[in-house]
């Protein structure tokens, strides 16, 4: 039985997901923990299912459009003891995961790290990302990128709110924080800053506004920002 489940949700992710399952093979083989990697393949049309194969990954195929039932799909397949949830566009290393490890053997339920985004991002981005560190962390609340928790907390907490179409990484964080302890770690992976090139301040603003206040049902409708048409990013030599 592996000791660690990495769960990866992926739709149309063929430009990322190569780099991030390389970087969790490498890192596998890092911690010296037996360990599996899921993607949850959600009705991509291009090649990131075949890419999860080349890289050896076991793939489970979803139709849902939903990011917490998608994530869940992949936690009620997975046979680890600890689980890792990482994002298909995400480059995690060994110190994160051995810290996530760490976390979790010294009687954490759950916990999330710091972020990068990769490549330029305009102002705005960086600004975004310079508040939302502390904050997150002085919160407590793991972003989607990379949550890790146990097994037992997971089962224990219902998984992932499958009323929620996004945000599902915020109420997760409090559900395990209700369990026990919650850790933000100081070390931290490198996510795409795609969105933040592909789209205006007021957009992406918008829509975490729109998240974040209270009584707002924005996280229970399929925001285009999430589920819209993918745009373009600029700083891709595809562009």
């Amino acid at each position: 039985m592996s000791s660690v489940s990495f769960i990866i949700p992926a739709y149309n992710e063929e430009r990322f997901l190569g780099s991030t399952l390389a970087a969790i093979n490498e890192v596998g083989r890092a911690v010296a923990e037996p360990f599996e990697v899921i993607v949850v393949d959600d009705a991509s049309s291009d090649r990131t299912a075949e890419i999860a194969r080349a890289h050896e990954a076991r793939v489970i195929a979803v139709s849902f459009r939903q990011i917490a039932r998608t994530r869940n799909a992949g936690a009620q397949r997975a046979r680890g003891e600890w689980l890792i949830f990482v994002d298909a566009d995400t480059l995690v290393t060994p110190a994160v995961v051995a810290a996530a490890i760490a976390a979790l053997q010294a009687g954490a339920v759950g916990g999330g790290c710091a972020l990068r985004f990769d490549g330029h991002v305009p102002r705005y981005g960086r600004v975004l990302a310079a508040v939302a560190g502390p904050l997150l962390r002085r919160l407590k609340v793991a972003t989607g990128c990379f949550l890790f928790c146990t097994r037992e907390a997971f089962q224990a907490v219902g998984g992932f709110d499958e009323t929620l179409f996004a945000a599902e990484e915020l109420a997760m964080s409090r559900a395990l924080q209700r369990r026990g302890r919650f850790v933000i770690l100081v070390e931290s992976v490198t996510t795409s800053g795609r969105k933040l090139r592909a789209h205006s301040a007021r957009e992406v603003l918008g829509a975490l506004l729109r998240l974040l206040l209270p009584g707002s049902p924005a996280a229970r409708r399929r925001d285009p920002l999430w589920y819209g048409v993918r745009r373009a990013d600029p700083g891709s030599e595809e562009t």
